[in-house]
């Protein structure tokens, strides 16, 4: 078995395990069995990077076999510079959700740890696939386990929030599949991604199959305006299910416009940029203000990280190397850095009970540790240089400014919003005098949340002060891609 076979099925066969035999009474093996299942999933994809060879845009770890044959489907995984970090982000976050459910979730174990454990399996196959049936069957079936992650363990509103989930998602998803057929049928029955973006399609084709793609990879990521189903789902998903549906499961659609939407369709992408861009700028502007009114934690995170994938998207269809990693680059920080705000609302919700701003004031007083933690994501929130929060942004302006001036400035200035809304929510939960008795009885952070914490820290910081080994995995591939998006000519 390969090794990116062994990053997919690994964490699913742990999850189908503790699914068959777990049980609340044996709870406690349960977590172990979990934490140890993401640990082994996460370690192996470290020989990924390990293994990785720099400078080229060729995909590599190549594993191929024929599935279902007859309509010329096959097991086709392969990662280039792209989609390598994501596949080590999934697995890493994955370890992190575990440890932060710890204590949190106590009846239907062994479902929920094995549910996190087969999205994480299912999102990296979506990094992976390189044949486009296989990448589909991946991209809906992430949406089962997240489905019944928010049904059964979320809020009071649970239901409603999973039902507009799935069904926002996989609506959007119906119109990709018959892209996914057009393209099976224009390249004489292929699924081979390479094939489909060698195909000379004409102007109506390409127009086509770009709106279809971007109906389903728009609500995914979501931009503005089919985004409004994500507020929602935040509020009533469990603080596990908040934390990789903003980490991973966003980034799923984003990078469904650098493998399906700018390749396959390179000639309506730049036809069609303006309204990109617009939309983009849209998300970043308009969505901080609406955060800024925010009363929920949450669902100010989650208006929050509408805005930072606005910066991803902004960066994509400026077409230029800058914007592209930069884009990148902001989808991996917003993993870590989304991440860690949601995992720090968890914190606080698991004393408290309330993700209301109203509910606290004086945080810093009873938890000092923890805030010192929640001040540093804060801070990569607002972009602050030297966090992660701050290289894709910075990159993302400067591919802004090289193509438009008023573009990069209109970009720029939007960072003033995440700021203020940022620290707004930190200065009313963590700061002045103790506000009420709840808060008077908080304690600081025990062990287990420490560690937690200390490893989204240390990424969020690792990247934000020396991000040459995520730029230079992704250089060959994002200069081949932009190559190809420029040579493209209209048929």
């Amino acid at each position: 078995m390969g090794l990116l076979s062994l990053a997919i099925w690994t964490p699913i066969v742990f999850g189908v395990v503790l699914l068959a035999l777990g049980h609340d009474d044996q709870a406690r093996t349960v977590r172990w069995v979990a934490l140890i299942g993401a640990i082994v999933s996460f370690l192996v994809t470290l020989p990924l990077y390990g293994g990785f060879k720099l400078g080229t845009a060729a995909m590599q770890f190549v594993e191929k076999a024929p599935w279902i044959e007859r309509f010329n489907v096959n097991y086709h995984l392969g990662v280039d510079g792209i989609s390598l970090w994501f596949v080590l982000l999934t697995a890493f976050i994955n370890v992190v959700v575990i440890i932060a459910s710890w204590e949190s979730i106590t009846r239907r174990v062994n479902q929920y740890m094995g549910a996190f454990l087969i999205l994480s399996g299912l999102m990296i196959g979506v990094f992976c696939a390189l044949d486009g049936m296989l990448f589909y069957v991946f991209f809906e079936a992430t949406l089962v386990p997240m489905y019944l992650i928010i049904g059964i363990w979320g809020g009071p509103n649970k239901i409603y929030a999973a039902f507009k989930f799935f069904l926002y998602t996989l609506l959007g998803s119906l119109l990709m599949l018959i892209a996914l057929i057009f393209l099976y049928t224009k390249s004489g029955g292929s699924f081979d991604l390479a094939t489909w973006h060698q195909l000379p399609l004409s102007s109506t084709a390409q127009t086509m199959l770009f709106f279809a793609f971007l109906s389903a990879f728009a609500v995914k990521v979501p931009m503005w305006p089919v985004h409004t189903w994500l507020p929602d789902v935040h509020v009533e998903a469990p603080t596990g299910g908040s934390a990789v549906l903003a980490a991973i499961m966003l980034k799923l659609g984003a990078y469904g416009f650098l493998r399906f939407s700018l390749p396959i369709a390179p000639d309506a992408a730049r036809e069609w940029a303006w309204l990109m861009i617009a939309l983009s700028l849209i998300a970043v502007v308009y969505v901080g203000l609406v955060a800024l009114v925010q009363k929920d934690m949450k669902k100010l995170v989650a208006y929050s990280s509408v805005a930072h994938m606005g910066f991803v998207t902004l960066g994509f269809f400026i077409f230029n190397a800058l914007g592209v990693s930069g884009g990148v680059v902001q989808m991996i920080a917003h993993g870590f850095v989304s991440a860690a705000m949601f995992l720090s609302i968890g914190v606080l919700y698991d004393r408290v009970h309330s993700r209301e701003i109203a509910s606290y004031g004086g945080v810093v007083n009873t938890m000092p540790k923890f805030t010192a933690f929640a001040l540093l994501f804060a801070m990569a929130n607002c972009g602050l240089p030297g966090t992660a929060g701050f290289v894709g942004e910075w990159m993302v302006i400067l591919g802004a400014v090289k193509a438009n001036f008023w573009l990069g400035f209109g970009a720029a200035s939007a960072l003033i919003f995440g700021a203020a809304y940022t620290l707004w929510m930190f200065k009313r939960v963590y700061l002045g005098p103790v506000a009420n008795d709840h808060v008077k009885a908080l304690k600081d952070i025990n062990a287990r949340e420490f560690l937690m914490l200390t490893l989204l820290a240390i990424a969020v910081l690792y990247m934000g002060v020396y991000p040459k080994p995520f730029t230079d995995v992704m250089d060959g591939s994002v200069l081949e891609l932009l190559k190809h998006v420029a040579l493209s000519k209209l048929i």
